[in-house]
């Protein structure tokens, strides 16, 4: 069966875009918006009847796909873009042919007075990149792929592989021993644990080199908070091997990233898989406090541990004559971790889940343009 594409009536102002998708109890929307695209999907009640719906649209210019996002209501979805530069567009999409179903919105129509716009360069590979792909194909039997996103396909691959590995292990050992393999969960996958965690600051160096798009810095932060917790509070220390809680906080991690990579792996190959998108920007609301809660209680129950070993305390005197009391510290790291840091993460998810799954259904307007 063909995909069905919904009416969308667009307009614009010099800074940005307004797309009104025409379908009426939509159920189900994703947008997924990229700096040169926007994909979207739902069941709704729209020109051809209660169907799914999709289209993917190619955008005359660059725009900002961090601030891009959409609201539901009863009769419409409203795609709300931002231009990355301001300036008035001569038509919305990439190539002059616009769909048949993209029309505009008359009632919000915006252009500069007297202005000539007048058309960029472009490049008909990236403009006809669907028809350039299905050429390439057929003179030499396969399509080029950048080397770049082969590497990241193998690189989400392997790493699903490897926390797939550790789930089954851990799940096989429960099943097969009941409660008394939660005490051997560090033996039985610590090592593996160890090497995927590392494997993952290669995430820190992939925007570095242009691999993916944003900083560095956030996930170093994520990737050094987890490797903290793993190789200091219960690598070095062995009597936390066998704490219920290392069970628990490798389930926790494993989960997020067993829909984490397979999403991104999704993205890479052009697929737009529903229920995992609904998976990568919903598990985390009771996954994360359950994480938090966890990598707390092992930070607390190694502060007596630290306290007996003085392990990583620095007293005077020294060669260097400083002090480093790593129980305050540790006492620190729990309270930022509590309270701003599962602030901050919360917050930053919340923000991508309204992004990629709009912000909910709004309320009906009072005053509504005659169709």
């Amino acid at each position: 069966m063909a995909n069905l594409s919904p009416l969308v009536y667009w307009s614009q102002t010099k800074q940005t875009l307004l797309l009104k998708v025409d379908l009426k109890d939509a159920k189900g929307a994703i947008a997924d918006f990229s700096p040169v695209s926007v994909n979207f999907s739902a069941n709704g009640h729209g020109a051809r009847g209660v169907n799914a719906y999709k289209f993917e649209l190619h955008f005359y210019a660059p725009i900002n796909d961090d601030t891009a996002t959409f609201v539901v209501s009863d009769n419409k979805i409203e795609l709300q873009i931002r231009k990355l530069e301001p300036e008035w567009w001569p038509r919305l999409v990439a190539t002059p042919q616009k769909p048949h179903w993209l029309k505009i919105d008359f009632d919000r129509w915006r252009t500069e007075d007297d202005a000539e716009l007048e058309e960029k360069p472009r490049d008909v590979r990236q403009d006809y990149g669907k028809e350039y792909a299905e050429l390439q194909k057929r003179e030499l039997g396969y399509i080029k792929e950048k080397t770049k996103k082969v590497y990241m396909i193998f690189y989400n691959l392997a790493m699903f592989v490897g926390y797939l590995y550790m789930m089954v292990v851990v799940g096989v050992l429960y099943y097969r021993d009941g409660a008394d393999s939660i005490a051997r969960t560090y033996i039985n996958v610590g090592n593996a644990f160890k090497f995927i965690q590392l494997l993952q600051y290669l995430e820190v160096m992939h925007p570095i080199f242009g691999y993916t798009k944003g900083s560095a810095v956030v996930p170093f932060f994520q990737v050094s908070g987890r490797n903290f917790i793993l190789f200091l509070m219960i690598d070095m220390e062995p009597r936390m091997h066998t704490k219920p809680v290392v069970f628990y906080v490798f389930i926790i991690w494993s989960l997020v990233e067993l829909v984490r990579y397979p999403f991104y792996l999704a993205q890479l190959l052009g697929r737009e898989v529903g229920l995992l998108t609904w998976l990568r920007y919903t598990i985390w609301i009771p996954l994360y406090p359950m994480g938090i809660l966890c990598e707390g209680i092992i930070v607390l129950r190694n502060i007596p541990y630290i306290e007996e070993t003085k392990r990583f305390t620095v007293e005077m005197p020294n060669s260097w004559n400083i002090t480093f009391d790593m129980v305050l510290f540790l006492k620190l790291y729990l309270l930022l971790l509590i309270l701003p840091g599962s602030y901050l993460v919360m917050s930053h998810m919340a923000k991508l889940r309204s992004k990629k799954l709009g912000r909910g259904r709004a309320k009906r307007r009072q005053h509504l343009h005659a169709d």
